[in-house]
């Protein structure tokens, strides 16, 4: 680990930014100074126009994207390497606001059916059942379902937020089938990593849900553009909250 990695880490951690972000700004960081084969230290603002341009006209990432790259560079000249940054020379990019696919719900049962694996089926049955994002998903704890108040519990959401989301008595039921159906029960994550031997006590990664979401979405031949964040705007639908509504349960989710 270089010196200046080490110094923006430590300023990352002590200002309590998620993993998530931490990792992501590192990573821009780090691009951005392989970009140009020169410490990051070593760099200014032209380079910055110039990475800036390129994210947008041979990448082709999306504003937001590019957004998360600048506030990445923004905060390491400002609070790890303490210059100045001038908004006016690297203005953050306008958004496109467009309006979100919405499927049917003849399409999220497609979906949900076309799931490789049950282990994929109970993911999309989760996004689309409770509209929770795939981050939040990926950490959900076997103690964050709450049968008695017919619950789960998210916890460090968007904005480093808890809070509950409902759960209906068809999830409840598919959730203990996925659990009936592991040969290992989990202790902690209700979706464990089972590739890091090492560090077993770990959840997913989020790139699972978005890969169980794609995988679906091709396997039933379903044309538009899917992630696990069009099953979140589904679930604000009346059909979705019809396919949730349900009578309340007090059994735990262990059988």
């Amino acid at each position: 680990m270089t010196h200046l990695r080490k110094m923006m880490l430590e300023d990352l951690q002590r200002r309590n930014y998620s993993q998530d972000t931490i990792r992501s700004y590192i990573h821009t960081v780090e691009d951005f100074s392989q970009r140009f084969n020169r410490p990051p230290d070593r760099l200014g603002p032209r380079h910055i126009r110039e990475y800036q341009a390129e994210l947008f006209q041979k990448r082709k990432l999306s504003p937001g994207t590019v957004t998360t790259r600048l506030a990445a560079l923004r905060f390491f000249y400002i609070k790890t390497l303490r210059k100045a940054w001038s908004i006016a020379d690297t203005p953050y990019p306008k958004k496109h606001h467009r309006i979100p696919s919405i499927l049917s719900p003849e399409e999220v049962a497609e979906l949900i059916d076309a799931a490789h694996t049950p282990y994929q089926r109970i993911l999309l049955m989760m996004l689309y059942a409770t509209g929770v994002r795939r981050t939040e998903l990926a950490k959900i704890k076997v103690s964050d379902i709450d049968s008695r108040r017919m619950v789960i519990h998210i916890q460090g959401g968007k904005g480093r937020k808890d809070r509950d989301v409902m759960l209906s008595s068809k999830l409840l039921k598919a959730l203990r089938q996925y659990w009936r159906g592991l040969k290992r029960k989990p202790t902690t994550w209700l979706f464990p990593n089972r590739r890091r031997q090492k560090t077993a006590d770990a959840p997913i990664d989020s790139k699972v849900v978005w890969y169980a979401c794609q995988q679906a979405a091709k396997r039933a031949g379903l044309k538009k553009a899917i992630h696990p964040h069009t099953l979140r705007h589904c679930f604000a639908t009346p059909s979705a909250r019809r396919w949730c509504r349900s009578a309340h349960h007090s059994d735990p989710v262990r059988p």
